[in-house]
């Protein structure tokens, strides 16, 4: 059925008084002597109904509500306003509903077995009004910095970032992997189009069962032509300044609603704190880490050396062992690669890795067999350096943990809509 004369529960607020008709969900019911309060909710916000005892009880949390009335200025409701009710234009009485909002606790298993559901929550709600602001400025950013979009494939053949954990599917019986990165496909197009980016999802077989890992994660990803590491590193920068922004700007109700603080939002504009791998190395050392140069600097660590920070942090020059094949190492430094991470403050850590790539086809072929790897698996990313190769760099930056720590939850499956990780692939 078709209400043309519905309005969005957020313009009847404004609106403040005169007759309107609404549409949405119970949020809240409370029945008294003479009269039944109703909190409806639509995705643009609450809305105090109130009718006389009778007419609305019969009705569950979650039940779907038509109803025209008048509105009325009342400082007690959500808004300040309220509707009184002339006539239920339509319901759709649903069934008691299994979960109460006000009891939940955000990380339960029951709360994912019933993440269909929990979307309706206030809390999920806000965050994923805050997501569609974060994609939206992703784009923003990128189009108005002269970078073009590019699809890439979901089935590849190579690995970019390890072959052991690549999902394996059966392609008409010739086995191929679902992407972990669209790196290569764009270091094809910056030939084309100099500057490229895509926006889409990256999957990886890690067993991993961190607070910030997923199996299938969105992945903004971008390579520069004519770049090295540093042309890179601004670009990541402002991406995340501006996405940022952005959500400051659109979204402070939301965050308001999830209790998330501003200041450290307020704080991450360019440039971020550099710091070098061997300055995080000793660093952690003087923390009393048992830990040395050449090792992993993981989740952990990160926490340590982040947790404090007012702003996000760059960390540079790996050692080569500890970076993808496709990284070119230092010149000055042949032992350390030209490779970064973004490490988010507060903690949250790595949300964006990168680095200059390795531009000559001759360093390319030995750096494939230094790590074990076969040239033939990799012979049209090889072309890419015989013909035209030029100095090109670029970054892949975790979207999901960029919402985790701008909605300020503790876990990255509270940042997505339907989380897929180690133990879960429903609903």
């Amino acid at each position: 059925m078709r209400y043309k004369s519905a309005v969005p529960i957020a313009k009847a607020i404004e609106k403040g008084e005169g007759r309107v008709t609404i549409r949405g969900w119970v949020y809240r019911k409370r029945v008294l002597k003479e009269k039944t309060f109703i909190i409806l909710r639509d995705s643009t916000g609450l809305l105090q109904v109130v009718a006389p005892t009778g007419v609305l009880d019969h009705l569950h949390i979650e039940s779907a509500l038509v109803v025209t009335g008048f509105l009325k200025r009342e400082s007690r409701a959500p808004g300040g306003v309220e509707l009184h009710v002339e006539s239920v234009d339509w319901t759709y009485v649903g069934e008691p509903y299994p979960i109460n909002e006000d009891a939940a606790a955000a990380d339960s298993e029951h709360l994912l077995d019933l993440r269909h559901l929990w979307l309706r929550s206030r809390k999920m709600q806000a965050i994923l009004k805050i997501r569609h602001t974060v994609f939206k400025a992703i784009h923003e950013y990128f189009g108005k910095n002269g970078f073009y979009e590019v699809k890439t494939p979901m089935f590849i053949t190579a690995a970019v970032e390890g072959g052991a954990t690549l999902f394996r599917v059966d392609y008409f019986g010739q086995p191929v992997y679902l992407t972990q990165s669209s790196q290569f496909y764009l270091e094809a197009a910056i030939y084309s189009l100099e500057k490229v980016y895509v926006v889409a999802p990256s999957f990886r077989a890690e067993p991993s069962r961190t607070r910030r890992h997923l199996t299938e994660f969105w992945h903004a990803e971008a390579e520069l032509a004519w770049a090295h590491m540093d042309d890179a590193v601004r670009v990541g920068e402002e991406l995340i300044s501006h996405v940022v922004e952005r959500v400051l700007s659109e979204r402070l109700e939301e965050l308001k609603l999830l209790g998330r603080k501003t200041e450290i939002l307020e704080a991450a504009k360019p440039p971020f704190y550099r710091v070098t791998y061997d300055e995080a190395i000793e660093e952690l050392q003087k923390k009393k880490i048992s830990i040395n140069w050449g090792d992993d600097i993981g989740a952990d660590e990160e926490r340590l050396l982040t947790r404090e920070l007012e702003k996000p942090m760059v960390l540079h020059r790996f050692p080569e062992k500890l970076k993808a094949f496709y990284h070119r190492n230092d010149p000055e430094r042949p032992e350390v690669t030209l490779s970064f991470d973004v490490l988010l403050p507060e903690g949250y850590g790595e949300v964006i890795g990168g680095g200059e790539r390795i531009c000559d086809v001759r360093e390319l072929i030995d750096k494939i067999l230094k790590f074990g790897l076969k040239p033939e698996d990799y012979q049209w990313y090889i072309d890419l350096r015989r013909f035209g190769s030029v100095p090109h760099a670029g970054f892949g930056l975790g979207i999901d943990r960029l919402v985790m720590w701008i909605t300020g939850v503790d876990h990255i499956r509270d940042a997505v809509p339907f989380p897929r990780d180690v133990r879960r692939t429903k609903p």
